[in-house]
């Protein structure tokens, strides 16, 4: 007789890695290996956006990076953050969700 384990089905959640402060050519470095890190250990991972104060154009290529690269979901963007996506015009196609916990349940 066969058995069916309910949580078997369900893929793992993906890892949340929550950055703090500004991010730009000086520093984006640091996060960009931690985000490959996690993407190569897990397919994927969850940015908590929520506190990043500042992000340049180099925070945004690694952001383009990564989501080429790997299931990349970018929760709760500070305004900043998302108008730096919509300026560049990218926001059409990030995933980018309006809060962590829906970024983790999709």
């Amino acid at each position: 007789m066969r058995t069916s384990d309910p949580l078997g089905s369900r893929p793992a959640p993906l890892p949340v890695i929550s950055p703090r402060g500004e991010f730009d050519m000086d520093n984006v470095t640091s996060l960009g290996a931690e985000i490959e890190a996690m993407a190569a250990a897990h397919g994927g991972l969850v940015l908590d956006a929520s506190n990043i104060t500042f992000a340049d154009s180099s925070f945004l290529r690694m952001i383009l990076n990564a989501h080429q690269r790997t299931d990349l979901r970018i929760a709760a963007p500070t305004q900043r953050v998302a108008r730096l996506f919509d300026l560049a015009g990218v926001d059409a196609y990030l995933r980018i969700y309006p809060t962590l916990d829906t970024a983790r349940s999709t």
